[in-house]
């Protein structure tokens, strides 16, 4: 489905800028424009190499960080939601639109909370063209603008069309700091990918890097790939990145990320994903709605290096929950939306159960260090109040240059699933005192058939706390099991769970974690 400007609305579009609980300061964000690096080695009429963006970074690290300014013309530095909005393209400007390249580009203009000054290029045949500010895209509603913008307003980012049937339906979009989404086919918006993240949740204020300049190279005729290189730019790092973008019944973004710290780098996070959780059946509602659900996932995955696969359901708390997950080499992870049927949102206007899955795929070995989750709380369904990354174990000192490859698979299902049951539903309320809590976790899979299912045993732990009252559900004709039990925190105000289905010495299921707070 594609979120044309015509079709978007507030929500929708809130949404689609990530975070205005999960950076504690949106307008910080998204308010960075500025003066563009010195770009001539590949701006107008010059060879573009693989390396030539990476070749700027490095040079670009070597000079103090200049702050962004806000410069933009009057009638845009001010502009609400609906003013925004109202700014419109025709599919007829779109760059490549009337070129059989398969592909087309929509330039974003710039206004609201989108004040970052970003430089568009194509590479052709080898050679930087540039892509100018051309006001003659635009309509701008109602908006007294000026007959003669000038020339160098440049954009705030782009969105991603692909040509089938003769027409371009749109499969991502890249604006805002460095932050980009794609969907597969069919789907609605929902998480929001960071290309880099520094310091997330540090009491000292995050720092949100920010794409500088983009080079999209031209695909050749039939090709379904559309590769686009990035300059990123940020007090403590530059970098570059090469991001191969792939739409389709599965949408594959492969992301090779270069970066040159100015500084060093203690708390960075790498694969990051953004998304919005609001509530669900897992806990009674905090909120008077009519809707059954309200989230564009409902679950942390992680394939870890030891081969385990662990779900943990995902919360809106009451206080900011920060939750790692130790690992070395990762196979993957990622934010699922694992419901696909309507009645599990009953949302006639986004439509929650057409969200991408995000699935983060390491290319090579990434070493030691934690998958990272933060929980924010959030009273407005509009924020979104999850992200999830990987945070190396170690430091990456100034002055030396890393990368991390991986690929993003923004889909329905996940590209590869263990052949184990999974958590299909997780429930919890009042146990049988005061402080104990009752909790429904459903298991469902191929390998839950007669006489396996009845072998089955759950292992349940509470770190601290106690569990009693296990009982075991086995659904024979459904392929399900349904395990209830009770956990005693005792005097404690926090508790980790877990839960996996054994079968003998081996698990029968995923891992199931969960984490309860007073």
């Amino acid at each position: 489905m594609s979120l044309s400007r015509q079709t978007i609305n507030r929500r929708k579009f809130t949404a689609l800028l990530g975070a205005s609980a999960i950076t504690f300061n949106v307008s910080a964000a998204f308010a960075q424009s500025g003066d563009q690096p010195s770009i001539s080695t590949v701006g107008e009429g010059m060879p573009f190499s693989i390396n030539a963006v990476s070749d700027l970074a490095r040079q670009l690290s070597k000079k103090p960080f200049v702050p962004p300014s806000r410069n933009m013309p009057d009638v845009f530095a001010n502009l609400n939601y609906e003013q925004y909005a109202s700014i419109r393209s025709d599919s007829s400007s779109f760059v490549w639109a009337n070129e059989n390249w398969g592909f087309a580009i929509e330039p974003l203009h710039r206004g609201f909370v989108f004040s970052n000054m970003v430089r568009l290029y194509t590479v052709e045949d080898g050679v930087v063209r540039r892509i100018p500010y051309d006001q003659k895209r635009f309509s701008f509603g109602s908006l007294e603008v000026p007959p003669n913008l000038p020339e160098d307003l440049e954009y705030s980012g782009f969105r991603l069309h692909s040509k089938e049937d003769q027409n371009f339906t749109e499969f991502a979009i890249v604006q805002g700091a460095t932050f980009f989404q794609a969907i597969a086919r069919g789907q609605n918006y929902g998480s929001i990918a960071r290309a880099l993240t520094l310091k997330p949740a540090d009491m000292r204020g995050e720092e949100f890097p920010v794409f500088k300049a983009f080079w999209i190279e031209r695909p050749t005729a039939g090709s379904n790939a559309l590769v686009i290189n990035g300059l990123i730019d940020s007090e403590s790092t530059s970098g570059s990145i090469r991001l191969t973008f792939r739409p389709g019944e599965m949408t594959i973004v492969d992301v090779e990320m270069t970066l040159f710290p100015r500084a060093a780098l203690e708390h960075i996070g790498i694969g990051a994903i953004g998304s919005r959780f609001f509530f669900s059946p897992n806990e009674n509602k905090k909120f008077d709605d009519l809707r059954e659900a309200v989230h564009d996932a409902n679950g942390l995955g992680i394939h870890n290096g030891q081969d385990e696969w662990l779900w943990r359901p995902l919360k809106n708390p009451e206080s900011l929950q920060i939750s790692q997950f130790m690992d070395k080499n990762p196979k993957g992870f990622g934010l699922i939306q694992r419901y696909r049927d309507y009645t599990a949102y009953r949302d006639d206007s986004r439509h929650l159960e057409k969200c991408p899955s995000v699935w983060i795929e390491p290319l090579g070995e990434w070493g030691e260090g934690v998958v990272q989750m933060i929980e924010i709380p959030s009273d407005a369904e509009i924020n979104s109040n999850i992200l999830t990354y990987w945070r190396p174990g170690a430091t990456i000192a100034a002055g030396s240059e890393v990368t991390f490859n991986y690929r993003q698979y923004w889909c329905w299902n996940l590209p590869e699933r263990p052949q184990l049951a999974t958590v299909t539903s997780t429930r919890s309320g009042k146990g049988s005192s005061n402080r104990r809590r009752k909790y429904l976790v459903e298991f469902s899979g191929d390998n839950l058939t007669e006489p396996a299912i009845h072998e089955l045993k759950a292992d349940i732990t509470a770190r601290p706390g106690s569990i009693s009252n296990i009982n075991i559900w086995r659904y024979t004709d459904q392929k399900t099991i349904r395990v209830t039990f009770e956990m005693d925190p005792g005097n404690e105000n926090a508790s980790e769970l877990r839960l996996v289905l054994m079968a003998g010495d081996k698990p029968a299921s995923e891992i199931w974690l969960y984490r309860w707070t007073a």
